[in-house]
């Protein structure tokens, strides 16, 4: 399984998809099928500086969809062969067996 594909932030913004930051751990959802006017905000001077207009505060995601997304997406990166991971177990201690009742 190739590994996960990253992107930086431009290029992610251009490319409808679902990312995760795993720094931040913030999930992000770039849809681009809806469209605003861009008329709308030309009368709107006093925030030049700003990138982002906030549409609404409801998140317009479907949350069970989003999160069979991630754990799909997780369940593919545990699945890839790491040598990391094969050398976690080397230091794990051997568990004796239980005593036999009839011995104690």
């Amino acid at each position: 399984m190739p590994a996960p594909r990253r992107f930086d932030v431009d290029e992610l913004l251009n490319r409808p998809g679902t990312y995760f930051n795993p720094e931040t751990e913030i999930v992000l959802v770039v849809d681009d099928s809806a469209t605003v006017e861009s008329e709308l905000f030309s009368d709107d001077a006093a925030d030049d500086d700003a990138e982002w207009v906030l549409v609404s505060d409801e998140t317009p995601v479907d949350e069970h969809q989003r999160d069979a997304l991630l754990e799909r997406f997780q369940a593919r990166l545990t699945e890839m062969p790491d040598a990391e991971a094969d050398d976690l177990g080397d230091d794990e201690e051997e568990l004796e067996p239980d005593p036999d009742p009839d011995e104690l």
